[in-house]
């Protein structure tokens, strides 16, 4: 089939690869984000999908709204048999209508789970043993859309939000291909969402990523673990920022301590949590590079009983 293929990021780009990979489908043209400025030097910088795209000589289009008449003309005018998107933004009913075959999404969750722009990263912190990949036909409504096939991936222990993103990422490329092959062939049997046991995923913010050290500390783990390198859990110590990058739960014995109070330890960075403690393993802490708890125990040196999470406490110097 003809495809026109939107995405953004890595999870995209590699989804877009192999479908340009595949003799049996071919890429018209890639629709993208605009190109943003980054760093210190406020360089302009390609999404991934837009790179890609270049790599392989395709047209590419980068529109500020997704609703500009020009876009839609240019779109239907290529002659697309369908339309996928994946990790894009959301289409109006006006552009997912325009080819003959539909539009398709490629979901990382199994729908209707986890609707929502962050459902790799809710199911990592909510301690699911399992998502997936879900493949459906677009509808008005975000993540509603009937389900073409879906694709069962297990949330392994030490997974976080980094390996299991990667992983569905390359599960994904094929996981199209079978899509589209059912929908050439005529033999996708699409079905409806049951939407009573619907879960949301809604897009991570940075007040989202503050660890609450009042939760369980397994809990307070999966969450360090679905926050990942990105966007970061993170918490305060002497008023900077600390971003957590791995912890493990401890078996040492909670001694009924305010929650984020950092124990007397001189090898391991534990901290409280509701009735429970955990060890900070990796850690980033504002201004420094990455370090492991014992070399912010040499570095700080924190006294027994200071709390993590404060902002009011003036910064001191390590």
């Amino acid at each position: 089939m003809k495809v026109v293929f939107m995405g953004t990021p890595e999870f995209a780009r590699r989804i877009l690869a192999h479908l340009c990979d595949s003799r049996e489908h071919s890429v018209l043209a890639v629709v993208t984000g605009p190109e943003k400025q980054a760093g210190r030097g406020r360089k302009l910088l390609r999404t991934a999908c837009h790179e890609e795209a270049l790599e392989r000589g395709l047209t590419v289009f980068t529109p500020a709204t997704l609703k500009d008449h020009e876009l839609k003309l240019s779109l239907t005018g290529l002659g697309a048999d369908i339309f996928v998107v994946a990790a894009f933004r959301i289409l109006p009913p006006s552009l997912f209508t325009v080819p003959p075959r539909g539009s398709i999404n490629i979901h990382a969750s199994l729908l209707p789970a986890y609707r929502g722009a962050a459902p790799i990263n809710w199911a990592i912190i909510n301690g699911e043993r399992q998502t997936g990949l879900t493949s459906f036909f677009l509808k008005e409504s975000v993540d509603t859309g009937d389900v073409i096939l879906q694709q069962k991936t297990a949330i392994l222990d030490d997974d976080t939000f980094d390996s299991l993103y990667l992983r569905l990422a390359d599960q994904a490329g094929p996981f199209l291909l079978e899509t589209l092959d059912l929908i050439e062939k005529g033999e996708s049997k699409p079905a409806v969402q049951d939407d009573a046991k619907a879960s949301r995923a809604p897009k991570i913010t940075p007040f989202d990523a503050m660890i609450d050290w009042g939760f369980p500390a397994e809990k307070v783990r999966n969450f360090v673990r679905g926050m990942a390198t990105k966007p970061g859990a993170y918490t305060y110590f002497r008023g900077g920022r600390v971003k957590v990058l791995a912890c493990a739960v401890e078996s040492a014995k909670a001694d009924g301590t305010r929650p984020g109070t950092i124990l007397a330890d001189k090898k391991k960075l534990l901290i409280q949590c509701d009735h429970s403690v955990v060890q900070i393993l990796r850690l980033v802490p504002q201004g420094r590079g990455e370090i492991e708890g014992r070399s912010f125990i040499n570095g700080f040196h924190p006294r027994p009983g200071e709390l993590l999470g404060e902002r009011s406490v003036a910064t001191e110097q390590a």
